[in-house]
């Protein structure tokens, strides 16, 4: 992933993480993770913020009382700062239990737009 200011990519996941936020409380769970793998996806470049993403991840996968989420979000957390330090972050993994943690995936054309957008010239 191209570089993207880190005032600039906090604020975009800051920005997931309310949609995820207002969408848990409102109990839509699949906008509420579809958020937090956006979050997730934006945050991988910034490890502090890759796992504050994880940490949020693990946290709604508790209140959801879904063991499967929360054993991939565990084993995430161990993974993450190990992947930042041998820079091996598989760019655009949405970062769940769902999809392998090493599968390097596509990004969204939005997200894409914006990170182009903040590291032209």
């Amino acid at each position: 992933m191209t570089d993207v200011p880190k005032s600039r990519l906090r604020e975009l996941v800051g920005l997931e993480l309310e949609r995820h936020d207002a969408s848990a409380a409102i109990g839509d769970t699949g906008a509420a993770w579809w958020a937090l793998e956006r979050a997730h996806i934006l945050s991988q470049p910034d490890l502090p913020l890759h796992l504050r993403v994880h940490w949020t991840m693990l946290g709604y996968a508790v209140r959801q009382r879904d063991l499967r989420e929360v054993a991939g979000q565990t084993l995430r957390l161990a993974l993450a700062p190990i992947g930042s330090l041998t820079g091996r972050i598989p760019v655009g993994n949405t970062g769940r239990s769902n999809v392998s943690a090493f599968e390097a995936m596509p990004i969204p054309a939005d997200l894409r737009a914006a990170i182009d957008a903040e590291t032209r010239p």
